[in-house]
């Protein structure tokens, strides 16, 4: 029975490293994506040239391939616009009991910080479109 805890605390250990591997490599490109100033339609653009050349796809193959990526980034926007209002209703209540929670100059502060937070996602989406 004892060997039995040890390989169960084991593995609970084991997943936890590999998934704290996974999100911090996820984070670090997303950083270094985002630090380094880069588009993401250069990127997309870079990746795509990339997979052209080390695929050596042919002109027929690359405007496919190129009309596959166009449609899924299209369904990929209209799925953000369908799912929006999913993530700004939690946010908003979030929001609403922190405020609660805080005095009149507490709330203003508040307020300023959240309409700065705002305008920064409404530039990031602007230069994602």
């Amino acid at each position: 029975m004892q060997g039995h805890t040890k390989l169960k605390i084991w593995l609970v250990l084991l997943v936890v490293f590999v998934l704290g591997g996974v999100t911090g490599a996820a984070l670090g490109g997303l950083y270094r994506s985002r630090a380094s100033g880069e588009r993401p339609e250069k990127a997309m653009h870079e990746r795509f040239e990339k997979m052209r050349s080390e695929l050596n796809l042919t002109d027929e193959q690359t405007k496919a391939v190129s009309a596959i990526l166009d449609e899924t980034r299209n369904e990929y926007r209209a799925l953000h616009v369908e799912l929006k209002p999913r993530f700004d209703e939690p946010r908003q209540k979030a929001r609403a009991r922190i405020r609660a929670l805080l005095s009149a100059e507490q709330q203003q502060k508040f307020d300023a910080m959240v309409a700065q937070r705002d305008a920064h996602r409404e530039e990031e989406q602007k230069s994602r479109r």
